[in-house]
């Protein structure tokens, strides 16, 4: 048989026109997701990171802190309910994130100009602007995510959040190094203010961008009539297993053991240690450089190994990174220790948001997110309200026989129990629940090795033994 000549440049441009490749109709909506997820980060890093270090120019409590941090998050979960319940209001499930997301733009105005204007209730007015914000955050979420999941195979999930979260990241960090660098310029001239309104206000009109964006994706569904359950009492009794109660459990209980010192960060680096603006920025953008080198990596585990596995690692080992507060207080190992909070917190959040996905059935998906973010937040809430209570109580020195430890304040005790208490919620609980789909199943041991910042060690390890053979 001879060979048949290879077309030419012209002939193969005209095959290609006259048969050009289909584009997947799911394609503009895993895009939009991804370009959301972006302008979305650049509020979240030039933002909201910096919504506490706004409450302490406004003279904030530590009882006020925990405030900020607990009440929004709580009042914007139970919007998640809201949100199902009222999800047939909207002719479709775009609908309702779009105007969710226009009332994330509009929040902005009041989180700045309220405070600014009655300053003696500032830290008040803004807890009730933060509240807003995040009760139309969440009053999205339900939505978004059912939204995005159904475009997706369940065996690439993990591989896309995973994208989504670098692209996140890197935006995130991009905007919180910007926000930390303007700030320090307006705090050497006493115009912070000026600084949090620059910054404010970009991060409403980015949340504006993404409400332009989704209005441009056509291939969104419209809602689909079910014959299911539609209330959450029938959907906690029937629609769910005990696998998936005892996942909530073990999630509200780590969020509350993780806020009991979560709120408290940025008290104790700026006030404690009287850092600056941009070396606190700086500690916090090493966290999320943590995320964004390793969430790809997390995403293939995820998909590989399933979300079970992902929680097993990462909730053990972030119990182990709070107590490190003990050992030093020096600027750089702090930052070194929020890198690799952030490698850990890539995959322990990816794992608690995908293995709700995957426990219950698809058309619950939104009901199950509503769920599990209520539970979140009531930990979230327990966590912080623990935290500030505990603050007044907790010695500032401990004198155990030859031990004397005595950090700049008692924060680093309280990091310390934060930690304790998510080793034993991890050590009681993970073995409760179990994988929800089929994955390769290994023996712990050598999944270990197949951890993103270990599996680089296996193959230089496998290289070096290579070469010196």
């Amino acid at each position: 048989m001879t060979d048949q000549p290879a077309p030419s440049l012209h002939s193969a441009e005209l095959i290609r026109h006259s048969h050009p490749t289909p584009l997947d109709p799911h394609e503009s909506g895993r895009r939009f997701g991804i370009r959301d997820g972006m302008f979305q980060a650049v509020a979240q890093g030039g933002g909201e990171q910096y919504l506490s270090a706004f409450a302490l120019l406004l003279s904030a409590t530590p009882f006020q802190l925990s405030i900020l941090s607990a009440i929004p998050q709580l009042l914007g979960t139970w919007a998640q309910l809201v949100s199902v319940k009222i999800s047939h209001w909207f002719p479709s499930q775009a609908s309702q994130v779009y105007w969710g997301i226009i009332g994330q733009s509009v929040s902005w105005v009041p989180i700045l100009v309220l405070p600014l204007c009655w300053p003696e209730h500032g830290p008040w007015l803004l807890i009730l602007g933060v509240a807003v914000y995040f009760i139309c955050t969440h009053f999205t979420s339900p939505a978004w995510n059912s939204l995005i999941t159904e475009l997706l195979d369940p065996n690439e999930r993990g591989a896309y959040f995973a994208r989504r979260s670098r692209v996140v990241a890197i935006t995130s960090l991009l905007g919180l190094c910007s926000a930390g660098v303007l700030l320090s310029l307006f705090e050497k001239h006493d115009l912070l203010w000026i600084g949090f309104t620059i910054i404010f206000l970009t991060a409403g009109l980015c949340r504006s961008t993404s409400a332009i964006l989704i209005r441009t994706v056509t291939t969104f569904s419209q809602h689909q009539p079910h014959h299911t359950p539609t209330g959450f009492l029938d959907f906690l009794h029937t629609g769910v297993s005990d696998n998936f109660r005892h996942f909530l459990l073990f999630s509200g209980l780590m969020h509350a053991a993780v806020l009991i010192a979560g709120p408290f960060f940025v008290l104790y680096l700026l006030q404690d240690l009287h850092l600056s603006h941009w070396q606190y920025g700086t500690w916090i953008a090493a966290g999320i450089l943590g995320q964004f080198v390793t969430l790809p990596a997390w995403g293939q585990f995820s998909d590989r190994f399933g979300n079970k596995a992902l929680l097993t690692f990462t909730g053990l080992i972030v119990a182990f990174l709070p107590m490190l507060y003990l050992v030093s207080n020096a600027w750089l190992f702090l930052v070194t220790v929020n890198f690799f909070g952030g490698v850990i917190w890539a995959g322990l959040g990816l794992g608690l948001n995908n293995y709700v996905f995957d426990a219950v059935h698809p058309v619950d998906r939104g009901k199950a997110v509503a769920i599990s973010s209520i539970v979140n937040a009531i930990g979230w809430a327990l966590g912080t309200v623990a935290g500030s209570l505990l603050i007044g109580r907790i010695p500032s020195t401990i004198h155990l026989g030859p031990i004397h430890l005595e950090p700049a304040s008692n924060l680093p005790f309280i990091f310390f129990l934060s930690g304790l208490l998510r080793l034993i919620v991890s050590i009681t609980l993970l073995q409760t629940f179990h994988e929800s789909r089929q994955v390769e199943q290994r023996a712990h041991r050598r999944l270990l090795w197949e951890l993103p910042f270990l599996k680089p060690l296996r193959h230089f390890s496998r290289r070096s033994t290579s070469l010196h053979q």
